[in-house]
């Protein structure tokens, strides 16, 4: 079974001393609960696995009932047991049920592995209750080298295909690909992470939110042309609160505009990034059979997955990522980390202009720039090691 970096990661934190609790956040179907799995396997140690995925949310007596049955087995072994508890968000005041569970046991035997796909929830119970007893693991959607090294996908595939595992033996046969994808993957995180975040108005205009943007990958546009192709969208607060919660759900994300103040930033168009391509051939079925041969979609897939390669790769409370524009100038994508400030053009196709970029450095002189793909890094290269900084 293929083994992705995650698990070096958490057996490399469960060592540390003191223990600490270990939270592993990511979106659905990319691996996290194997790789949980696999970790506790490779320690040796006993392990109890328990999930909140269930219709109706837990309350804290389900954390307390199986942080019991992982005591049990602590007097079957002489070392810590690990306690693997997913989609932990689900449960009602789940962190301060571990905060008192995990304050109480002065022993240090537990050790528990929390997972969730709902980044928003995940966080703030964190933020709320957990502060200094954690460390915060992501794991992400499969990047080309792991889907190439698990399945032998070039790059072609991946780029039309994207990187949900499971949905990997079914690309020879679209029909099923396309209800796999999205039976499985897209309504189920829209219906039981997005949905259940909190109270939501219009649930409808956000499954619609979901589909205009998927049709518009890695392209800016404005909150007022949304409102114009949506049903009953209320207004421009609604749809940017909707876009960030799809965000959080690692779907969608809203890139800002990079202008060095904050408050230009969160009034500018979104450019729309799909976190995985995979959402975006789902989204747009009739161009499945020339997703990589027709020129011009073939380039929004590559933008977006840059987009979508950086976001996951570049974390950080310093690392931002948003796009550049004035009048008809543009960068593709501007990274900034403290006061390291990149500006990046993508070609997925000949070598062609780059003003854009000319154009930003003139303006923010500090600044690097970097072309990906045709006339620079090339698109394997990056997607391999898509380092910048």
């Amino acid at each position: 079974m293929f083994e992705r970096k995650i698990v070096q990661e958490i057996l490399r934190w469960e060592a540390v001393s003191p223990p600490r609790l270990q939270i592993l956040i990511g979106p659905r179907q990319v691996g996290k609960t194997t790789a949980a799995k696999q970790a506790a396997e490779r320690s040796g140690r006993p392990c109890h696995y328990a999930s909140a995925d269930e219709a109706l949310p837990p309350g804290p007596e389900w954390v307390e009932r199986h942080w019991d049955l992982a005591h049990r087995k602590t007097t079957e072994c002489d070392g810590p047991v690990w306690l693997i508890l997913d989609e932990i968000q689900k449960v009602r005041g789940w962190s301060e049920e571990v905060k008192r569970l995990w304050d109480a046991d002065p022993t240090g035997k537990i050790r528990p592995l929390l997972l969730g796909s709902s980044a928003l929830l995940l966080q703030k119970g964190l933020s709320e209750s957990l502060a200094g007893r954690f460390f915060l693991h992501r794991c992400g959607h499969w990047a080309w080298p792991e889907m190439r090294s698990a399945f032998g996908w070039d790059l072609e595939t991946w780029l039309c295909f994207g990187g949900y595992p499971g949905a990997a033996n079914y690309i020879n046969d679209p029909e099923l690909w396309l209800r796999y994808v999205n039976d499985s993957l897209i309504e189920t995180t829209l219906s039981r992470d997005v949905l259940q975040m909190e109270t939501i108005a219009k649930p409808a205009l956000l499954r619609h939110l979901f589909g205009l943007a998927t049709h518009y990958p890695s392209q800016i546009l404005s909150f007022n042309k949304m409102l114009g192709q949506l049903v009953d969208a209320g207004n421009t607060t609604t749809l940017s609160h909707y876009l960030q919660l799809l965000g959080q759900a690692f779907l969608i994300t809203g890139l800002p505009a990079y202008s060095g103040g904050e408050i230009r930033r969160r009034a500018s168009s979104p450019k729309l990034i799909i976190q995985n391509n995979a959402l975006v051939t789902a989204s747009n079925p009739r161009l499945l059979p020339t997703a990589t041969t027709d020129a011009q979609w073939r380039g929004r897939l590559v933008e977006n997955a840059v987009g979508a390669v950086l976001l996951q790769d570049y974390h950080s409370p310093n690392a931002r990522l948003s796009y550049w524009r004035d009048g008809s100038l543009e960068t593709d994508f501007v990274l900034s980390e403290g006061a390291r400030i990149t500006a990046i053009e993508v070609k997925s196709g000949r070598p062609g202009k780059i003003s854009g970029l000319s154009a930003f450095k003139k303006k923010y002189p500090q600044s690097s720039t970097l072309v990906i793909g045709s006339g620079g890094i090339p698109l394997e290269d990056f997607f391999e090691n898509p380092k910048i900084f």
